[in-house]
């Protein structure tokens, strides 16, 4: 029998650079993301793969900060996540924020919409959604993002 909070957790790197976080530190936002069981992969991509997954998933040709794949939420939370490096650090210069605080802020909203929370639906999910992002993250010691 599965265990309530049992993590199954798969971190890719397929880019190098010194900031980027440590398996612990992305176990720990997940986990603090999700409080059901779960398996998933959290990958770290160069800009050339954030843009291609971009394209291929979503139409857009660009890189963004990170692409949520979920393939179930009940009873076991199944999904990937692709957090694109160069964009995560542009954005941290751009919004004066820590990389530490933004990359915890993608991997918690990325677990989110694993979870099925949607901010693009209205603006009353993306209130709900921002909402448990600041709770989440205010756990782990991050300030508001918003």
């Amino acid at each position: 029998m599965e265990k309530k909070n049992s993590l199954s957790l798969s971190v890719q790197y397929a880019c190098n650079d010194e900031v980027l976080p440590s398996r612990p530190f992305v176990r720990r936002c997940v986990r603090a993301s999700c409080a059901q069981p779960a398996e998933v992969t959290v990958r770290f991509v160069d800009g050339d793969e954030g843009r291609a997954l971009n394209a291929a998933y979503r139409g857009k040709d660009y890189a963004t900060n990170v692409l949520s794949f979920p393939y179930t939420s009940e009873p076991v939370v199944m999904g990937d996540l692709a957090v694109c490096l160069p964009v995560v650090l542009q954005e941290a210069r751009q919004q004066g924020k820590t990389t530490a605080a933004h990359f915890a802020h993608l991997i918690v909203h990325g677990m989110l919409h694993l979870q099925g929370f949607d901010h693009e639906t209205g603006p009353d999910d993306a209130a709900r959604m921002e909402a448990k992002e600041r709770e989440i993250l205010a756990r782990l010691g991050y300030p508001d993002p918003y």
